[in-house]
């Protein structure tokens, strides 16, 4: 007899594949719990940023990369979840190499850096609530440079809770001298 893993799991492991720190066995190393609350935390623009519908659909992206390379059928209604910020941030963190010399796996963890979540592996996430720390990145109640965002800039040329995020990442990279 043979066991098949849900397609949900096979999938987040998948994504955390793409990520984790290598060599990482220790809770104090692993970061299964902070990765899987970002997995079930759903990713939503606001109308203030409608183009950032396009780092959604990047996130998405990845479960039709998942099933054209592991050909792993999901049922229909699998495709149809909303992305979750984990699927948004590896994406975006894709892109973020394509256009810097860091590596995806860097930007993932510089983002979550930045929104202060950086630090909170197996060891230390016990029962410790992020959802504040999420809600205010998705729902852009972050300060106006980015502070608490993913992108925080020194001296914004405006506020950055209304600007999309490519084009904060933009201004971060410029801000940080990546560029």
């Amino acid at each position: 007899m043979s066991y098949a893993e849900p397609i949900e799991s096979a999938y987040f492991n998948w994504l955390c594949a793409k990520v984790m720190k290598p060599g990482a066995s220790t809770p104090s190393q692993t970061f299964w719990k902070l990765l899987a609350e970002l997995h079930h935390t759903e990713f939503v623009w606001t109308v203030d940023a409608p183009m950032d519908e396009n780092r959604a659909e990047d996130g998405l992206d990845l479960r039709r990369e998942y099933v054209d390379t592991t050909h792993n059928e999901p049922d229909s209604s699998w495709a149809y979840l909303g992305c979750s910020i984990l699927e948004m941030l590896i994406a975006f963190s894709r892109r973020a190499e394509f256009v810097t010399e860091l590596r995806s796996r860097e930007w993932f963890w510089e983002f979550l850096r930045n929104i202060g979540i950086d630090h909170l592996s197996d060891g230390v996430f016990n029962g410790h609530d992020i959802s504040g720390i999420l809600e205010k990145l998705v729902w852009r109640t972050y300060e106006y440079n980015g502070n608490g965002g993913l992108f925080p800039i020194h001296d914004p040329g405006e506020d950055q809770r209304k600007v999309e995020i490519w084009y904060q990442f933009c201004e971060y990279l410029v801000d940080h001298d990546i560029c």
